[in-house]
C-alpha cells in the first residue's frame, strides 16, 4: 500500500514524504526491467523522457483548458470567437 502524506496541506520534507512512499514501487519497476534484461542507464533515461513527456502533456492541457475557458466566457458573453 502507498502511504499517504502526513496531512493533506503543505508542510516541510512533504516532497521527501512523497519520495519515500514512491521508492518502493519506483524499485520494484526498476527491478522488474533489469531482471528481463534492460540496463540501468536505459531505465533511468526511459524515466526521464517519459516525465518530460508527461510535463509537455501538462502543459498542452492546461492551454487547452485556458483556451476552452475563454471561448466558454465569449459564448457566454453572446460573442462570437
Amino acid at each position: 500500500m502507498i502511504r499517504p502524506p502526513r496531512q493533506q496541506d503543505e508542510y516541510p520534507d512533504r516532497e521527501i514524504g512523497c519520495q519515500e512512499a514512491m521508492e518502493p514501487g519506483f524499485q520494484a519497476i526498476v527491478d522488474c526491467l533489469l531482471e528481463v534484461g534492460w540496463t540501468r542507464g536505459e531505465i533511468m533515461r526511459s524515466l526521464r523522457r517519459l516525465i518530460a513527456a508527461d510535463n509537455m502533456t501538462q502543459k498542452e492541457n492546461a492551454k487547452v483548458e485556458a483556451q476552452l475557458a475563454i471561448a466558454r466566457a465569449m459564448i457566454r458573453a453572446g460573442r462570437p470567437f
